[in-house]
């Protein structure tokens, strides 16, 4: 078998599984810059518009023009549909492909089989495309088996940008709410009623009883000890003691100025989408020009894309990097994609590929989402205008009230909840057992326990 054969000294792997693992590594790398290229598609347009406002008759501004932004826009459509629909399928298929039978055993058996699947892979796609084509227009059918490109590519391209924004209408407003939590773990959380060295030795007396249990339970031969829990429960343990000296040990800037301001920022880029998709649905009611529509040409420097001017075009600029991030953390943290994230050295080739996948398709869809919810007046260019449903009116009017919508509930339910969790800690009662109802002590109890805490 070549498995055995020719192994490389320094990874101690086979020489054709090598090349196998680099080559799909490469092309999800590929596939990778290209979602970055994606996201900073849309923000590289509205900032270079403003920077030919600003520097109008500039020598060194000559190059920036419009025929290049429309470039960067083609190129970016053509390598993110290319990665999307063939060369993310190549790697997959490339890695699980082992040769067809009867044939020797290498590198080039499995490209023959990967580029076989992919073959009928293709074939069925077109045909059932071609299909529901058919089915909705005879005429243009008959039209796409001799004109393929332009009458065939463009459900496809469709149906895949559809799926792309409406993935986004399900994740961002879910990753808006998890910015907050996310946020928290990362920063340290003020003192609100609570006596951080008292949970410190709490935590230092368990972590003590617990190693104590497992250092019993591993010597002792004649008493049977389930260590695997304990161990579990002891690692909890020691997480949570570190992360209590970590803020005791937190200076008060860091403990009451840089939390609040990180929670004020997160609210306001929050409620400034939401404000602005609200304002979006009025101009939709009676503004023929706020639908999303492709631009043929672009004039870069007659005019800003903000009526606030420069300001308000950075504040676009945030606040579409903002949803690109709030997209992500909303992907991962569902539970349909929980599965998906990435761990530490622990992650095979087939969630790699996946996780590139998703990232590409969010992210190619990121302009035209923003386009459609009136984050930017900036019109789509190249072949990302050529949409069909961009044009439905009743299509896009639901797309901004589902999102407001989402968004809205999503966002007083954090608040909410957060609120009521945080002064159930600062009053104790999270340590209350679960026998007793918490709705029934009285407000007395309440107060003097918080004043007792304060004191």
């Amino acid at each position: 078998m070549y498995i055995n054969q020719s192994t490389d000294p320094r990874y101690g792997t086979p020489l054709p599984h090598r090349s196998l693992f680099l080559s799909s590594l490469w092309l999800c790398t590929f596939t990778l810059s290209v979602a970055v290229c994606a996201v900073l598609l849309l923000p590289i347009s509205i900032l270079s518009n403003e920077v030919l406002l600003i520097f109008p008759h500039s020598y060194y501004m000559q190059w920036l023009n419009g025929s290049l932004i429309h470039g960067l826009w083609n190129l970016v459509f053509l390598f993110s549909n290319l990665s999307l629909v063939f060369l993310m399928p190549f790697a997959y298929f490339f890695t699980e492909s082992e040769g067809f039978v009867g044939c020797k055993k290498g590198v080039m058996a499995r490209v023959y089989e990967t580029a076989v699947v992919l073959l009928l892979l293709t074939l069925l796609v077109l045909g059932m495309v071609w299909v529901f084509v058919a089915l909705l227009n005879n005429h243009s059918a008959r039209e796409s088996l001799y004109d393929m490109w332009e009458y065939y590519l463009p459900y496809l391209y469709s149906a895949i940008s559809l799926c792309g924004v409406l993935l986004l209408l399900l994740c961002t407003p879910f990753g808006l709410s998890r910015m907050f939590s996310v946020t928290g773990s990362l920063l340290v959380k003020p003192r609100l009623l609570e006596d951080v060295e008292v949970e410190i030795n709490c935590a230092a007396f368990e972590e003590a009883s617990l190693s104590r249990t497992l250092n019993r339970g591993s010597t002792a031969c004649w008493v049977s000890v389930n260590v695997e829990p304990l161990r579990t429960q002891f690692l909890g343990v020691q997480a949570k003691r570190i992360a209590l000296e970590m803020r005791r040990r937190a200076s008060p800037w860091q403990r009451n100025l840089f939390y609040p301001l990180a929670m004020l920022l997160l609210l306001a880029l929050t409620v400034a989408c939401v404000l602005m998709v609200c304002f979006h649905v009025l101009e939709l009611l009676f503004d023929e020009t706020a639908m999303p529509s492709g631009m043929g040409d672009p004039r870069l420097g007659t005019a800003s894309f903000s009526m606030f001017g420069s300001l308000g075009a950075a504040v676009q600029v945030v606040l579409i990097l903002y949803l690109m991030v709030s997209s992500v953390v909303g992907f991962y943290s569902s539970p349909l994609f929980t599965s998906l994230l990435p761990r530490s050295q622990d992650t095979n080739l087939t969630q790699i590929i996946g996780n590139c996948v998703s990232l590409l398709v969010l992210s190619s869809a990121l302009p035209v989402f923003s386009r459609t919810l009136g984050i930017t007046r900036f019109d789509l260019l190249g072949d990302f205008g050529r949409y069909n449903w961009l044009g439905n009116f009743h299509i896009v009017f639901l797309y901004n009230i589902l999102f407001a919508g989402l968004t809205s509930a999503c966002l007083i339910n954090t608040l909410t909840w957060a609120v009521q969790r945080e002064l159930m800690r600062a009053f104790g009662l999270h340590k209350l057992p679960l026998t007793v109802s918490r709705t029934t002590i009285p407000l007395k109890l309440l107060l003097a326990n918080g004043l007792s805490k304060i004191q």
